[in-house]
């Protein structure tokens, strides 16, 4: 486990919320700082943001070249093995994160948000961690390690609520890669609420609509 460094952002007085939002491979916690500064939210809702910075690591896709990065990827394709031990570290770490510095919000008002690859850790949290939260924003991503799906018991999953967002121009990850994994969530009774749009790897306006009402919704 690492001791993650991060950045904060406060939306409203005394926010009595959180969000942990995970960025993508060789991003930094301020990839995603302007877009959360300008979220179309309430006013009345009080929402503490917390932007991580993953660690440096050697990527094997990238030729091994040190990156932030969650865990190692060996490959982008499908079914191709994966760091099963770097994603379990990931989980742990962000753990470590809620409970060491912000164990004064209850489980019911803390969101995990990641994109691509820190959307994989985003999800990865939720369904297999020990630190309850409220629901995921999975973003242009897709599921880790999704055959460990079946060692879960139904009855946690049927709680589960994921909004899941994708490109249908995603060049890097393609939708298929992320409709399979909600079909395989759904499958196991998450509720995953879906939504695609015709963009590439990024966000689009109507996305950052979608994901504040989900948001507004979860934490209002």
């Amino acid at each position: 486990m690492y001791q993650l460094e991060y950045i904060e952002i406060n939306r409203g007085q005394q926010p009595d919320a959180l969000v942990i939002w995970l960025h993508g491979l060789g991003a930094d916690g301020y990839d995603f700082k302007s877009l959360i500064e300008q979220l179309p939210l309430p006013d009345a809702l009080a929402i503490k943001f917390v932007l991580p910075h993953a660690p440096v690591l050697p990527v094997t896709l990238n030729n091994s070249a040190p990156m932030n990065a969650w865990y190692d990827i060996y490959s982008l394709q499908e079914n191709s093995p994966e760091d099963e031990a770097g994603i379990n570290l990931a989980m742990h770490s962000v753990e470590n994160l809620i409970s060491t510095q912000f164990s004064h919000y209850q489980a019911q008002r803390i969101i995990i948000a990641g994109f691509s690859q820190g959307g994989a850790v985003a999800l990865h949290c939720y369904l297999h961690g020990s630190v309850e939260i409220a629901g995921v924003l999975a973003l242009s991503t897709y599921l880790p390690l999704k055959d460990t799906l079946a060692d879960l018991q139904a009855t946690r999953l049927a709680s589960k609520d994921i909004f899941m967002a994708h490109g249908e121009a995603d060049e890097i990850l393609p939708l298929s890669y992320a409709t399979r994994s909600r079909d395989a969530l759904m499958a196991q009774g998450v509720h995953v609420d879906w939504h695609q749009y015709p963009m590439a790897h990024n966000l689009c306006n109507q996305e950052i609509d979608d994901l504040s009402v989900w948001l507004s919704n979860k934490l209002s």
